[in-house]
């Protein structure tokens, strides 16, 4: 079968959802106009914005690294990127190696900055302490802070991360399955910050499949860590993730139906549920924070009365 787009080149991927065959060229092509017209759509990026990817060394940063560099090539942005080492045995060390090297080759200021350096404990030290709570709770928590404190160190004006629509798709079904209602109003390609303090997240891949997302990667040959990580394989996310993939087989429109009909009640849900509080800075260590303590201080104090026992 030949490309649907431009009848020439042998197929590279049919999408199931629109009925297209494209070849590798055009694939890559449509990627990344789609993107790039998301960006436009929800006002993502502004002229002079200095744009910080959080870089994983993973198939969606390093797509996103790449997307975005034509924005720099413009002039349109400039570019920096962050990779946090959260010190995770046999795993991330390829990554951060990974993410080094696309930086250094695209010539963009990279920092990597560790939970051990920050917080005195790896995500490993973490997880050999008895503990209720899982390894992704207290990841997301501890990287949410990184990520904001070096974004606003090194000057950016926002943050991009590589959620892809897999990601956002999961993210709205695990906060409806949990009755986490005020967790959803804060989903969106762009955040809206309370303080200051808080760097604007965007995410310009909210609407590419990871399927895409590691066919483009390989399409463009671009160097990148595979693996996942081992603490997320029994997350509740991943239970999502494998049911709403599973869906998808039967159903390969579900993800794309998903996100737009959150699109029409998240405005309502907003109205109804976004809680009004004012922002002041954590006694500890000066992040935003709704109270005296950010949550990262208060896993932080609880994981060093854990350390004693």
């Amino acid at each position: 079968m030949n490309c649907t787009k431009c009848g020439k080149k042998e197929v590279m991927i049919e999408k199931k959802h629109s009925g297209q065959r494209l070849c590798p060229e055009c694939f890559i092509s449509g990627i990344e106009q789609k993107v790039l017209k998301d960006i436009r759509k929800y006002d993502l990026i502004e002229k002079g914005d200095r744009v910080m990817v959080a870089l994983s060394g993973g198939k969606d940063s390093v797509m996103l690294l790449d997307i975005l560099t034509s924005l720099q090539d413009r002039g349109i942005i400039d570019m920096m990127a962050v990779t946090i080492d959260e010190g995770i045995h046999g795993y991330r060390k390829d990554g951060v190696k990974i993410a080094a090297e696309h930086a250094q080759r695209l010539g963009i200021e990279h920092r990597v900055v560790s939970f051990k350096e920050y917080f005195n404990i790896s995500l490993d030290e973490i997880m050999a302490l008895p503990s209720p709570r899982g390894a992704c709770t207290y990841c997301g928590v501890f990287r949410r802070w990184l990520i904001n404190r070096t974004a606003r160190e090194m000057g950016a004006t926002k943050i991009a991360t590589g959620h892809n629509l897999d990601d956002e798709t999961q993210s709205i079904m695990m906060n409806y399955l949990e009755g986490n209602i005020e967790n959803l109003t804060r989903l969106g390609p762009r955040s809206h910050p309370k303080s200051d303090k808080f760097i604007v997240k965007i995410k310009p891949l909210g609407e590419i499949p990871e399927r895409e997302v590691g066919l483009y990667v390989v399409a463009k040959g671009l160097k990148v860590h595979f693996d996942g990580c081992p603490y997320s394989r029994e997350s509740f996310r991943a239970e999502i993730g494998e049911i709403i993939k599973n869906l998808s087989k039967k159903h390969p429109t579900i993800m794309y139906s998903t996100l737009r009909g959150f699109d029409k009640i998240k405005n309502a849900l907003k109205k109804e549920h976004s809680r009004n509080f004012t922002m002041e800075n954590c006694i500890k260590c000066g992040e935003p924070s709704a109270q005296e303590l950010c949550r990262a201080c208060v896993f932080c104090q609880e994981l060093e009365k854990k350390k004693t026992r």
